[in-house]
């Protein structure tokens, strides 16, 4: 199911839109460089991974949803580099233990439901003295505002599965990694979204957005409901905008960036 849902719409041009700008400051912020071996944890199409090979590291792309690797290897090939993609679920990695020297994740692992199975993986294959990197929205600002929209209309979390934006919490990160990490850095940072207008932002992630796009096919047969989604979707697009009244749209987002090192 999980696969299906991100699979729809078009991911890379959504993510090429929005938050592409991201991949490069995770890879400075973890240091990667020539020679080393990285995983990117629910890469989608190569934000994090296809920066980290351009720097000459050895790069593995994982992801749930391999649909994304087609876009993925074309923008690879634009960019001169080459990389393995292979399919796996955050929370059951299939890679030995200690097998890399970066494991990463940009805005990715965190939408897993069991965020402790997650955090066992991504210790587990980073070897010891590794780093550890990790891209997560903030439970704040224009973030908390758009999860609250998609909350108020989509079925449940599975029982006991905490919500995807605590990954962007201090204190739950702190006791996803505790005694598994030797140094945990945390800083809070923001990047901007961009669109034309807010009905221009609006309908991009009604094209690209795989989880609004399965949303709104579920809300199909229940027209008040899809409309009320909608309405509430197109709120959000107008309150959270930053821009200056007639200029462009622009959705300042907060998320945390996490550097811890592996415990050996």
């Amino acid at each position: 199911m999980t696969r299906a849902m991100w699979a729809l719409g078009d991911y890379h041009r959504f993510a090429r839109a929005l938050v592409w700008d991201v991949g490069p400051l995770l890879v400075e912020a973890c240091g990667i460089r020539r020679g080393m071996r990285v995983l990117d944890v629910a890469a989608g199409t190569g934000n994090v991974a296809i920066r980290a090979a351009a720097e000459g590291a050895d790069v593995v792309a994982s992801d749930i949803t391999p649909e994304h690797f087609v876009a993925g290897r074309r923008e690879a090939a634009a960019h001169g580099v080459e990389l393995e993609w292979i399919e796996a679920d955050a929370e059951g990695l299939p890679f030995a233990d200690g097998d890399f020297d970066v494991v990463t994740s940009c805005f990715g692992a965190m939408f897993a439901p069991d965020h402790a199975a997650v955090a066992s993986e991504l210790v587990r294959v980073c070897r010891s003295g590794g780093t550890i990197g990790l891209a997560s929205f903030a439970p704040r600002g224009t973030a908390a505002a758009f999860f609250e929209v998609v909350a108020r209309h989509a079925p449940p979390l599975p029982e006991g599965a905490p919500p995807p934006i605590l990954w962007g919490d201090e204190d739950h990160v702190r006791m996803l990694l505790e005694g598994r990490v030797d140094r945990l850095e945390m800083t809070r940072r923001t990047y901007v979204e961009r669109a034309s207008s807010p009905g221009a932002y609006r309908a991009l992630f009604e094209h690209t957005f795989g989880p609004l796009i399965a949303l709104r096919g579920a809300l199909a047969d229940s027209p008040d409901r899809a409309a009320a989604l909608d309405q509430d979707f197109a709120a959000f697009t107008e309150e959270a905008n930053a821009g200056a009244p007639g200029g462009p749209a622009e959705y300042v987002y907060e998320y945390l960036l996490v550097v811890a090192r592996a415990r050996g």
